[in-house]
This record gives C-alpha cells, structure tokens and sequence, in this order.
C-alpha cells in the first residue's frame, strides 16, 4: 500500500492558508508545533479547527520560541542552560507544556504528541540520553492515562542517522515507561527524501529505523520529503526521467519517498490546490519496485 499525505507546518509563513488549502483537498492529517510560524503555528490552527473535528493533529514538545524558553525559565521549569538551548524534554517542561498545547490547539486531547529533537543536546551520551528518552515517555504515558493524549512518538532529524537511539530503543523506552508491552507509542517521524535517502535504502533491505518501527506496529511518517523545497530545483530531467519516465522533477522526487517499504506517510509543506494535486498524483500512482528503489540508491550513493 502507498504512502499518504499530511500536511507539515515547519515551513509555512501562514499555517492558517496552508491548512485550509490541505483540508480542502482532502488532507486530514496536519502535524505541527508550538515553535513553528515563530510560536503562533497553535493559534493559527485552533481557528479552523472546531470546523474540522476529523483532521488528526500532530504537534510537539521539545524545541521553544525564547520567548517561551524565557516564561518557562521565569516559572522555573527549566534551567539557564536550557533556555539558552531553547530546548528542553525534562518531565516538569513537557507536564508544562502539554497542558499549553491542549489550550492552545484547543481540543479536549492531543491526537500525538512527539519528543521533539531529543538528540539536540546529548552531547554524545547515548546512555544519559535513552534514560532521558524514558523519563520523557513514562510523563507521556501518565498523560495518555488521563486522557491528555492519544499516542506519542518522537520526532527526529539526526537521532537515527547518527545513531543516538534506534527503533528497537525507544520500543524498550516506552515498555520500561509503561511497565509493560502495551504502551502509548505510536510513531516515529524521520527525514526521507532523494537527500536523505539512507533510511529507505536500509528499508529495503528489511532494516532501519523504518523497517523497525513498521515492523512493531509503529507508523512511520517521512519529514521534509522535498528538503525543504530544494529538490524542486536539484532533480533534473534526466533524474526524474531515470526514476519514473514522463514524471515532473517534483512528483519523481516523491513518488520515491511515497514508494518507501513501511512508510505509512510523508508530510508536505504545500501552498496551493495544484501542488496538493501534484503531490497526490505522485502518491497515488503506481509504487516504484524495490528493484529500482535500489537503482536509484546506488545513483545517489546512498
């Protein structure tokens, strides 16, 4: 089955826009978070969202605005190290913050809720790190018990690639969290794209983060499948014919990520009703075989 498509806010200038232009092609998963359009990415939402009840919300907890880091340093939840980092996953910040992202979405609970970065500042220590990554999700399974949040997951940019923690970790994490095998984690979110490409390349051959998560149940949601838009100007015709022949540069770019053994989806920093249809177009087709998805590997030296 082929991946599908959300709507990811990182890149927006106007979330409001952007989500209106999603919904209203069909896209009912949105994945945001409270540092996103400069910390006004909630508030943006929770205007449209009472007329919406369907969409599922994604945001995150981790990362800060400094003008957060600074009203959370001033409520002594954090420490001066960590508003200077602007980042913070200690149990008393991610109470806070869970709370305010409930108000500022405003629903009764969060769909899911991620660990935003976690690697940001580990400095290394994988050990302190995984004890930090659990302390984060025995807070997460305390909500979900309460009925703040449905699920939970992490979030990452670098955290698999330069092997801070794997799949199979944070699995443990959340079994030692939850004092058992039934657990509130249900997803991972990672960079796939014809940039970052190691992931799906270790999919294919049944191993990865992809293949890891996928395989224990976990939905696996590709980030930054254009690279922020780059890829529209680095694939060339050639390239895209190489992938998928009378493809535009845009939609062979996706169609390998949509392709991806055990992606459940990618989520797309579109602006317009064309570019939605576009991608949608790439995502719905035919998948590329796994044959040719370690072709395209081997091309790009992944």
């Amino acid at each position: 089955m082929m991946a599908v498509l959300g709507l990811g806010t990182y890149r927006c200038r106007d979330v409001a826009a952007a989500a209106r232009a999603a919904m209203a092609t069909g896209v009912t998963v949105i994945d945001t978070a409270p540092v996103y359009a400069k910390g006004n990415a909630h508030d943006q939402l929770a205007a449209l969202l009472p007329h919406h009840p369907g969409v599922q919300i994604s945001t995150k907890v981790g990362h800060m605005t400094r003008s957060q880091a600074q009203a959370a340093r001033r409520a002594g939840l954090i420490t001066p190290g960590e508003a200077v980092r602007c980042h913070s996953i200690t149990p008393a910040y991610l109470r806070h913050r869970i709370t305010a992202n409930i108000s500022e979405i405003g629903r009764d609970r969060l769909d899911l809720l991620y660990l935003h970065n976690p690697e940001h500042d580990a400095h290394g220590d994988r050990g302190r790190l995984l004890e930090q990554i659990a302390q984060a999700f025995t807070t997460f399974e305390e909500a979900a018990h309460r009925g703040d949040i449905a699920g939970y997951g992490i979030a990452t940019w670098s955290g698999f690639a330069s092997g801070a923690f794997t799949a199979h970790e944070l699995i443990a994490a959340a079994q030692q969290a939850a004092g058992g095998t039934r657990t509130h984690l249900r997803a991972i979110q990672l960079p796939v794209s014809l940039i970052e490409l190691a992931a799906l390349a270790e999919a294919l051959h049944g191993a990865g983060p992809i293949a890891e998560a996928a395989g224990a149940g976990l939905d696996v949601w590709a980030s930054a499948p254009l690279n922020g838009g780059e890829l529209a100007d680095l694939v060339t015709p050639d390239l895209a014919q190489f992938i998928k022949p009378g493809s535009s540069h845009v939609a062979a770019a996706l169609a390998v990520v949509a392709s991806t053994p055990g992606l459940t989806g990618a989520l797309l920093s579109a602006s317009t009703g064309a570019h939605w249809q576009e991608a949608f177009d790439a995502f719905q087709g035919p998948a590329i075989p796994p044959t040719h998805l370690q072709d395209i590997c081997r091309v790009l030296r992944a």
